[in-house]
This record gives C-alpha cells, structure tokens and sequence, in this order.
C-alpha cells in the first residue's frame, strides 16, 4: 500500500472541486483509494506528463477530471498536487 501525501495546494483544490462538484465525490474517493491499493490499476490510466509538467504524473478520475501527481514508489508515497477538468489540472 502507498502513502497519498496531500500537499496544501492540492487540500485546497480538492475542497474547492467537490464543493463545486459534489456529484463527484464517491468518483473521488475511489480513486485515492484506489491510488493507494494499486498506483498502476489500469483504471486509473496513470500516465507521465510532458511539456512543463514533465516529471509529474496524472491519473484519470473521470473522463474529463484529472489528478495531478508526484510518484515516489521508491519511498512508498504519492504526492498529490492539483485536481481538476482536464484544462485545470494542466494549467500554466
């Protein structure tokens, strides 16, 4: 199992998308969940980043929502960074 590290950016966005999106919590939470059990699931279609974001990582947790992620598997941790529709999560 892998430690989700929840950095303070992402707390805040986390509480801004599911107060905005408050359908989407149960879809949420299954994906941290499952982040936890198996970072790799096919689910999650866990995908490197290129461009500016390069180094980082981004799971799906709906068709058009993402998770913005930092993997350290060596070390057993995850470090969660931005949530968001596609074009949020990828921000400048």
């Amino acid at each position: 199992m892998v430690q989700l590290v929840w950095t303070n950016t992402f707390s805040r966005t986390a509480r801004k998308f599911q107060k905005k999106n408050p359908g989407l919590r149960g879809e949420f939470e299954r994906t941290l969940r499952q982040l936890e059990e198996d970072p790799g699931h096919p689910r999650l279609r866990l995908h490197p980043l290129k461009g500016r974001l390069e180094g980082k990582h981004s799971v799906s947790m709906t068709y058009s929502h993402r998770i913005v992620l930092v993997l350290a598997l060596e070390e057993g941790r995850i470090v969660l960074l931005d949530i968001g529709s596609h074009d949020q999560a990828y921000r400048p």
